[in-house]
């Protein structure tokens, strides 16, 4: 660490401040995304976020495809669940699947 001299103190000091400036911003952005991930949702919102129609929605619901919570008449949705869900839909490569066939353990004969 380096010493100040009277005269670097004015730098030193807006350095500071832009730094936690941007430390609080950062924190700020961390905890309303957060929050957002962990608010439920609108089937409107769901509808958008996964970009599929309303009835689409509806439809795989009541198959029990598709992660809901019901209280009373209304759906709501955990935009966390809702990308986990598409990404177990996940088909794989064909590099993929010849990776994971020559992973597999040799027979013996």
């Amino acid at each position: 660490m380096e010493i100040l001299t009277f005269d670097q103190l004015p730098k030193a000091v807006s350095e500071l401040l832009e730094k936690v400036s941007k430390i609080e911003d950062i924190l700020s952005h961390e905890n309303s995304s957060t929050q957002d991930t962990e608010n439920p949702i609108s089937i409107q919102q769901a509808s958008a976020l996964i970009n599929l129609s309303i009835s689409t929605i509806y439809g795989k619901v009541c198959r029990r495809e598709i992660p809901v919570s019901k209280q009373g008449k209304r759906l709501y949705f955990n935009k966390m669940e809702l990308l986990e869900w598409i990404k177990a839909g996940r088909k794989k490569t064909l590099a993929e699947i010849q990776e994971g066939i020559r992973l597999l353990p040799k027979k013996k004969s």
